[in-house]
């Protein structure tokens, strides 16, 4: 992951954790639906940890949560 885009991988996170949790799903429950490890869902939500995902991933989230994959990209500007 390049360090520029250290913002908008914290935003794609953050909104993963908003959706994840409005749909009543625990990081487990997500990780097993995607194929993934809790701990990856926990690196890609931690504000503190940079975590890439690749496209793939985020549309496997994406249909699990049940939201289009585009609003996972729209940045906020610092």
């Amino acid at each position: 992951m390049k360090s520029i885009y250290e913002s908008e991988y914290l935003q794609l996170g953050l909104k993963i954790a908003y959706y994840r949790k409005l749909r009543g799903l625990t990081q487990e429950e997500l990780a097993e639906k995607i194929d993934r490890t809790p701990a990856f869902i926990g690196h890609v939500e931690a504000p503190n940890i940079q975590k890439a995902i690749s496209l793939d991933t985020l549309f496997d989230i994406a249909a699990v949560l049940d939201v289009p994959a585009y609003k996972f990209l729209i940045f906020e500007n610092d």
